[in-house]
């Protein structure tokens, strides 16, 4: 960063706003005075940035915790960075992950993705397994959501409307960290719709994803005996389109 901003000095230009929102990124709640002094700013110079990212919504004030006898005056002043600053940087990450995922694509075909996809699901089928497993399937979709939540899918679950006359759970997703790279490549929503239907053990019906323009990627799980595992085939809304998927092994819907 030293000779970033040396070079920009030589060109007359000083640090950008988006390297301001950067750096906040990178060191957590942080006062204008440290922020103008790691970018070698002006009182001035920096407040002017910090004002235009406030502005903008990518970052906000709070108040700095205070440790042990603070003294008098008022309580500093610390920003942070929103969600939405931090998902501004999350898309150049998006675009690096659909680059390679074309070039994935071009050069061994729609299927390498998919088995890309289904290996990253794998190590999350593992790592929820253990909590899944147990109880009624109320419980262990709930217990699916709250794992989702600790990863960052801001999930919740609870009884779902019936599809027709079939009984069920519901599975809300209120954030998607690929939902830019799903966009393009629904493989990666397949291949979390079929890890679903594995870990709960149940027929499985995806309604909804973030990556195709609803707000809440929503997934209906469906109550079913022993007898409905093998029953007709059902079908199901995929990205917009009824598809006719019968239970595969463990219940899940294929």
């Amino acid at each position: 960063m030293k000779n970033v901003r040396s070079a920009a000095s030589a060109k007359g230009e000083g640090p950008t706003k988006g390297q301001v929102a950067r750096l906040i990124l990178e060191l957590g709640p942080s006062t204008a005075a440290t922020l103008g002094s790691r970018l070698g700013l002006t009182p001035a110079a920096i407040r002017r940035h910090l004002d235009n990212l406030l502005a903008e919504g990518l970052i906000e004030t709070k108040t700095a915790r205070a440790y042990g006898n603070r003294g008098r005056g008022r309580p500093a002043k610390v920003f942070v960075i929103t969600d939405a600053g931090r998902s501004a940087f999350e898309h150049a990450y998006d675009d690096l992950a659909t680059g390679a995922l074309r070039f994935l694509a071009e050069t061994a075909g729609p299927e390498a993705v998919a088995e890309f996809a289904r290996r990253q699901l794998a190590d999350l089928e593992d790592r929820y397994a253990p909590v899944v497993v147990q109880g009624e399937l109320g419980a262990r979709v709930q217990a699916l959501a709250e794992a989702l939540s600790g990863d960052g899918y801001a999930a919740s679950a609870g009884p779902a409307p019936s599809i027709g006359s079939t009984a069920g759970e519901q599975l809300c997703q209120h954030h998607c960290p690929v939902a830019h790279v799903a966009a393009e490549f629904p493989q990666l929503c397949e291949a979390e719709t079929e890890a679903f239907g594995r870990l709960l053990g149940a027929p499985v019906q995806r309604l909804a994803t973030i990556a195709h323009g609803d707000g809440i990627c929503t997934t209906h799980v469906t109550h079913v005996t022993a007898a409905g595992k093998t029953a007709a085939a059902k079908t199901v809304i995929k990205h917009g389109v009824s598809t006719e998927i019968t239970p595969g092994p463990g219940g899940l819907l294929i």
